[in-house]
This record gives structure tokens, C-alpha cells and sequence, in this order.
């Protein structure tokens, strides 16, 4: 049976030499694998250009409950980006955000919020001209609602300690080692207070950036036990020093 549904490309790859595996998450089904064929002929509707990370798409697709992995029919552009594949700091954010995405969603039941929160970022990412150098900090840290542990920034004062593992600001430091120092917290208390609007009023030095994005990474590790390393995470501090 045929379905139409809205699609954000997380992933591709070759199959075999016929065959393309795309990984998107869609509005209707969660998280999907697609097989589609590598032929460039005209009777093909499906353009691999589109393919990119974050690629917004209109889908026409196969979609049986019990197959692994369903069939594209046809594909359009949903969201023309303006600036996302020709800018290279932004299209790297993407590849990041992308895998990060793909290695986080595992669910295939559809979540409207999830992806509306998704779309709207990567429209963000793609019409913000300049100051989106904390964008994927705004994002990392907001996705955490999502899976359920967003930390508690409720009482904050400075000197305070973040406990990384119970996702809460206290005054004691805590007795197991998954905690941030008084200076690292007052920074991740900032970090809890920027948004997609105010995200260029905050400066942070290359390497302050770096730092935080390996807590968030550190608090993602504590609540989620298989979260892997991230392929792209390298490109990402290359390109931002």
C-alpha cells in the first residue's frame, strides 16, 4: 500500500551495486529504512541528490508493518535549503546532527513533536545568516527532552555543582565522580538558558565549545548505556578550530 509522508534524511548507503539504503525519519513511521534503485533512468522518480543529511523530502512510499526495510516510489524536495549544502560550517553541523539523530531515534513509531522540533531546527540552521556557531550546542542540549532526561536547572546558584547522572544542580559535591566542577556548571546552566534566538548573544572560545559539547556527550553516555562514539564529532572540532 501506498502512504505519503514528510521525511529527514539521516543516512545512505550503496547496498549492492542495484541498490541504495536510505535511513530516514518520517512524520507517519518513525525512524524507516528505504531500498531504492541506483539506476539514473527516466523511468526512475527517485533523484539521490536529495540524499543529503537532513535533506527535508515529500514521500511516496511502499510501507508493510512486517518488512525491515520498505520501498521508495517517488521523492521531492519538501524544504529547498538556501544556504545548508553550500555553506561548509553548516552543512558539517548537519553531518553531525544527522548521526547524532540516527544514533539516538531507534523507535519506528512516529513522534509529531520529535520531528516537528527536527524540521524547525534545520529551517533554523538553513535561514540563520550569522551567530549559529552555538546551533548544535541549542540542539544537543534541547533534544534531551525528548529522551526524557532534560536537566533540572530549577534553584540554580552559582557554586553550585551539576550532578551528570541524577541531571540536577546541588550544592554538595556529589559522591560518585559524574559531576561538573562549580565553573563547568555555571557554564552548563548558560548553556540550559539558550535558545535558537538568543544563541548568538552567548560567546564561547573554540575550545570552551569543544569542552561542552563533550559533557553533553558525557550526560547523553550516563542515561542512554549504548550511545556510541560519533564518526563526525572529529570533522566538527576541525572545522571549528
Amino acid at each position: 500500500m501506498l502512504h505519503k509522508t514528510r521525511g529527514i534524511v539521516l543516512h545512505s548507503f550503496n547496498y549492492n551495486d542495484s541498490y541504495v539504503i536510505v535511513q530516514v525519519y518520517t512524520e507517519e513511521f518513525g525512524r524507516v529504512s528505504y531500498l531504492t534503485a541506483r539506476s539514473k533512468g527516466k523511468k526512475n522518480r527517485v533523484a539521490h541528490s536529495f540524499f543529503y543529511a537532513l535533506a527535508v523530502l515529500d514521500l511516496e512510499v511502499e510501507h508493510q508493518n512486517l518488512r525491515e526495510i520498505q520501498r521508495l516510489k517517488e521523492v521531492k524536495i519538501c524544504w529547498p535549503p538556501s544556504s545548508l549544502l553550500i555553506d561548509p560550517v553548516k552543512s558539517t553541523i548537519g553531518i553531525f546532527l544527522a548521526e547524532l539523530i540516527a544514533k539516538l531515534i531507534k523507535d519506528v513509531q512516529p513522534n509529531r513533536m520529535l520531528f516537528d522540533f527536527v524540521f524547525q531546527s534545520i529551517q533554523v540552521l538553513d535561514l540563520t545568516e550569522k551567530g549559529y556557531a552555538n546551533f548544535h550546542l541549542v540542539f544537543m542540549i534541547h533534544f534531551c527532552r525528548f529522551l526524557g532526561f532534560y536537566p533540572d536547572s530549577t534553584g540554580y546558584n552559582k557554586g553550585m555543582f551539576f550532578d551528570l547522572q541524577n541531571g540536577i544542580f546541588v550544592s554538595y559535591k556529589p559522591s560518585h565522580p559524574y559531576f561538573l566542577n562549580p565553573d563547568d556548571s555555571f557554564v552548563f546552566n548558560l548553556l540550559l538558558r539558550m535558545t535558537y534566538e538568543n544563541m548568538h548573544t552567548f560567546r564561547f572560545s573554540r575550545h570552551e565549545r569543544k569542552a561542552i559539547i563533550g559533557r553533553i556527550l558525557e550526560y547523553y553516555r550516563l542515561h542512554l548505556s549504548d550511545f556510541p562514539d560519533l564518526n563526525s564529532l572529529e570533522v566538527l572540532h576541525a572545522v571549528f578550530g
